[in-house]
């Protein structure tokens, strides 16, 4: 079959398509139930697998092994690898630590986090309980962070200490406290050591604890998933408030889940083991594509800081030594790195790097022909479209 055919026939029959899908991907599910699409000649009011219970995170964590499930940077700072098993267990703690603390369906818990492991840990220990995930990335300002999750009232809030960019070091401490000040429904501050001052900054915070403190008097155990509707809330995305105070998006357990399963194998081509890579902060529905790829059975490539320090080599430095299979990036920077002249075809192998894929803006035809001639000549070069509106 070709592409054509295969979109011809989404389109014609949506309801076999998503079954099939449903299929193929492996969707782990309580129940699906009989019905696929109801009303759907309704726009909006149409409603797929009304009748399905399902928990997004249990289709994050299919794996329990040594194999790396992540792998971070923080710039020339930090090295992180979790494996599958060790990712289990803390989101087992923090599921436990969750419970106890009282979280059901529905309640937001937001973060204030860089594109780490322990955001990816909080988001599906939360998740497993059914509760609704915002994030914001730790460069905002307070008013930016307040604009956003004072409109949400979330009941816990996940933050780091601080991050790195460009080679420095940012404490965040004194606007985190700003933030607290700020959202009064708050219950709970998480703080989590990034640069090696969360214990000083929770002192500083009401209600707050350490990441590690939290999960302390817990040991790794059987996680009982809440089972959900397809259509519950998964988490909670913003528009980019150019136009007034940004606009809160709602996206659903199941169609979030369906829609990547189908992106990353289908569209993307990603197997089991593949290291995906995007460089994205968690204010960027990219976070939200990239931590689907987990439910792939990926590893999952992070890095967090600037991607020109110190120099313009840093990200394709990343993608040979850790053998990336899919490198996520911006049209802003493919041009960027055209700009200095230089070719990294010159200088890097990329022999694992089976896909290039740019969004964020439109790809330049110029741009188009630059990572052809200069990054690498055999590969897919995917120039994606979609926004949060879609969360793909």
């Amino acid at each position: 079959k070709t592409y054509a055919d295969v979109h011809g026939f989404s389109v014609r029959q949506p309801e076999d398509f998503w079954s099939d899908v449903w299929d193929f991907c492996g969707v782990i599910a309580q129940t699906r139930g009989d019905r696929v699409l109801v009303d759907g000649d309704k726009m909006p009011g149409a409603r797929f697998f009304p009748d399905a219970k399902l928990n997004f995170a249990q289709n994050l964590l299919r794996r329990n092994d040594d194999t790396p499930a992540m792998i971070f940077r923080g710039e020339d700072k930090v090295r992180d690898e979790v494996s599958w098993r060790d990712l289990g267990d803390k989101v087992s703690r923090l599921h436990q630590a969750f419970r106890d603390f009282g979280i059901t369906p529905g309640d937001r818990v937001c973060a204030v986090m860089p594109n780490m492991p322990e955001t990816i840990m909080a988001f599906a220990g939360a998740n497993s309980l059914g509760a609704v995930w915002s994030s914001c990335s730790p460069d905002f300002g307070d008013r930016g962070i307040l604009d956003r999750f004072g409109q949400i009232e979330p009941g816990v809030l996940i933050v780091c200490d601080g991050y790195y960019y460009n080679g420095k070091t940012f404490d965040i401490a004194e606007k985190i406290e700003q933030v607290v000040k700020g959202l009064p429904t708050l219950k709970k501050v998480i703080v989590v050591d990034y640069i090696g001052t969360a214990a000083a900054t929770a002192a500083r915070l009401a209600n707050a604890v350490t990441f590690d403190d939290f999960i302390a008097g817990y040991s790794p155990a059987p996680i009982d998933y809440r089972m959900l509707p397809f259509d519950h809330p998964l988490y909670i995305l913003f528009s980019s408030g150019t136009t007034g105070v940004p606009k809160c998006i709602v996206h659903s357990t199941g169609g979030v889940l369906l829609k990547h399963l189908c992106e990353h194998q289908l569209h993307g081509g990603i197997d089991p083991g593949d290291r995906v890579f995007y460089f994205t902060t968690c204010g960027w529905m990219m976070w939200n594509w990239l931590t689907s790829a987990l439910a792939s059975e990926a590893t999952l490539m992070f890095f967090d800081g600037s991607p020109f320090a110190p120099s313009e080599t840093v990200l394709f430095d990343y993608a040979d030594e850790e053998r990336l299979a899919v490198f996520g990036t911006s049209a802003k920077f493919i041009d960027a790195v055209k700009k200095t002249g230089w070719r990294p075809m010159d200088t890097h192998s990329l022999a694992t790097v089976k896909s290039i894929m740019s969004t964020g803006s439109t790809l330049v035809p110029e741009s188009f022909e630059f990572v052809y001639q200069a990054i690498k000549q055999d590969v897919h070069l995917a120039s994606m479209s979609g926004g949060t509106d879609l969360c793909g």
